[in-house]
């Protein structure tokens, strides 16, 4: 069995007019996709394989930003035979290999592509910049190469594998004034089911945490707009719905927060390698464990049996029907009350005040936010606030998570560093402290100003 990877280069600069094809470089955005390129291909066994690049600039660039630092230098090479756009030039290379059983080939269209359609039965359509084919050959020389000899194993585009690339094919919602509830409700929560549609696949395959931040989004927003129109009808026929998402939005808290301390250990640990070392190495397996269980709950029959149940939900006649009794006073009535229950809660906070009543605040804000922003237009002021607000409320709320998986991981590993664990803790619950007095010296929301 042979394997081959067919890698396109990363986006290339068209900049200078100048430059023949050969020598142009990466642009910006090229240069971006190199790190989660690597990622992913680190993922699926493509530095298993012996490298080969084009000699095309762009193509060395790729080759250059995508390995391991722990790579072999003598398993990467530079061939100018792979400058080329014709896939038979291609096959006829791969037929004079000898002793590689998995090569990996960063190169160019449309010879890669053509390569891809001519060994796969159902090829690809397209091969995008930075994407990658993993294909299984069911040979054990490479001069058995022929047309239709390959099986696909894995197709992977930017946008599978990279947030910010994905962000830029997604469609954005349309802003709305927010005098027409009876169409823009349903509509955002049409968009938003969109959106957890096209984020499933990058929260299960789990190359880029922002995936699954902004699910998490995407799920509550959906929550807190349907509870806000309960709220105001007094209809019980999206309380199933609501118990769902709710449901659905838990099952990723503690993966997220997970993610949230692997992206801070560095700063925490203040260059005691050992102890962050020791800390990445432990949570980023409680990180995989939680993710696997994730992945079975995403790709479980209960899951999309739920959100088709949402689905047909907020296309009937009967949710329209009930979207259409609001009206966009409605709506600022449901901010105003929240906000007077938000003041209320904050004037009852103290110093001594247990954790959660922060983070119940904390929670209270977002679906203040979402409600805003259905009407964002009006709400541009205090939308501004909130936003402020939440980033403090999120970072105690960090804080205190964080301080709780470092008492689990004292506990589980007691012998690892506990002079470092005490005093790491000690700092985490000073600056949790100070965020509180920030809170407590905020005071509420002044309805008027928002």
């Amino acid at each position: 069995m042979k394997h081959l990877f067919l890698i396109r280069h990363a986006k290339s600069s068209w900049a200078d007019e100048d430059l023949g094809d050969r020598e142009r470089p990466l642009n910006a955005r090229g240069e971006k996709q190199l790190a989660p390129l690597g990622k992913a291909l680190t993922q699926n066994g493509g530095f298993d394989a012996v490298l080969y690049a084009s000699n095309a600039e762009r193509a060395k660039q790729t080759l250059a930003g995508v390995l391991p630092a722990t790579f072999p230098a003598g398993r990467a090479h530079v061939s100018p035979e792979l400058y080329t756009f014709d896939y038979q030039q291609l096959v006829h290379w791969l037929q004079k290999r000898e002793n590689e059983e998995q090569i990996a080939l960063i190169g160019h269209n449309p010879a890669l592509l053509e390569l891809a359609q001519w060994l796969l039965k159902h090829p690809p359509a397209h091969l995008p910049t930075a994407s990658f084919i993993h294909i299984h050959i069911p040979v054990d020389h490479w001069c058995e190469l022929k047309k239709g000899k390959g099986r696909l194993d894995r197709f992977l585009t930017p946008k599978d594998f990279s947030y910010p690339d994905f962000a830029r094919k997604l469609k954005k919602r349309a802003e709305t004034d927010g005098n027409n509830p009876a169409k823009d409700i349903p509509a955002a929560l049409r968009h938003q089911l969109t959106v957890i549609n096209q984020l499933e696949p990058g929260v299960i395959l789990g190359l880029d945490n922002e995936f699954l931040h902004h699910y998490r989004i995407a799920i509550r927003r959906s929550r807190a707009i349907a509870e806000s129109i309960q709220e105001v009808t007094r209809d019980n026929l999206l309380s199933r719905a609501i118990k769902q998402l709710k449901r659905h939005a838990k099952a990723t808290g503690r993966l997220r927060d997970l993610h949230v301390l692997l992206e801070d250990l560095a700063r925490l640990c203040q260059g005691n390698e050992e102890l962050r070392t020791t800390l990445h190495t432990y949570f980023e397996n409680e990180a995989e464990e939680e993710h696997a269980r994730l992945v079975n709950k995403l790709n479980g029959k209960h899951y999309h049996d739920s959100m088709n149940d949402w689905h047909h939900l907020i296309d009937s006649r009967k949710f329209n029907k009930l979207a259409g009794k609001l009206t966009p006073k409605d709506i600022r009535k449901v901010v105003e009350q929240r906000i007077r229950q938000f003041n209320r809660r904050t004037a009852e906070l103290m110093v001594t005040s247990p954790d959660e009543d922060i983070h119940r605040l904390r929670k209270l804000l977002k679906r203040i936010r979402y409600l805003m922003e259905l009407d964002k237009a009006g709400w541009k002021g205090g939308l501004k606030t909130l936003k402020g607000r939440q980033k403090l409320y999120g970072g105690f709320q960090d804080l205190r998570v964080q301080i709780e998986l470092m008492e689990q991981f004292r506990n589980n590993a007691p012998k690892a560093l506990p002079a470092a664990i005490s005093g790491l803790e000690d700092v985490l619950k000073q600056q949790k402290a100070d965020v509180r007095k920030q809170i407590l010296a905020l005071g509420g929301l002044d309805g008027a100003q928002l």
